[in-house]
């Protein structure tokens, strides 16, 4: 079973996060990082987005978020606020208590498509429909690719 996973941080050493959960996630495939405007909640700093792809079902995938999360020691104190680390799970197989899949924002998410259709270009997102159909609707002018930095 394979799962698609979304990764963001905006405080703190933003790439230190983020290799911290590629190494916790364990993925086979990492996409290129991107540099993206917050959507939603308070002022707050730049994010950095990647998609990894992991083997895991829908509950294994949830739980090494969650850990990945307490590792980088996240603190959820406002809704869309800033974070060391988010780790949302987009889509996989199965199911896990609490967990609605596919994620109910990824299609409307840039930040989510445009790295997960780098590193699966014929990706689809169920019951949305192609990942580079959906990114093709929507404004990217809040996102730009870092060639600079890299994760996997």
């Amino acid at each position: 079973m394979n799962a698609v996973l979304s990764l963001g941080s905006n405080l703190g050493d933003r790439m230190v996060y983020l290799r911290l959960a590629v190494e916790l996630l364990e993925p086979y495939a990492v996409s290129p990082v991107y540099e993206t405007a917050p959507v939603g909640g308070p002022e707050q700093g730049d994010f950095l987005n990647a998609v990894v792809l992991v083997h895991a079902d829908a509950a294994a995938a949830w739980e090494r978020a969650q850990i990945a999360e307490q590792r980088a020691r996240r603190a959820r104190e406002e809704r869309w606020g800033p974070r060391t680390l988010d780790v949302d799970v987009v889509w996989a197989e199965g199911q896990a208590a609490g967990l609605l899949l596919p994620h109910p924002r990824a299609a409307e998410r840039a930040f989510v498509l445009a790295p997960w259709a780098d590193v699966e270009p014929d990706a689809a997102l169920p019951g949305r429909g192609r990942v580079k159909d959906l990114l093709a609707m929507l404004d990217l002018s809040g996102i730009r690719r870092r060639e600079d930095l890299v994760l996997g």
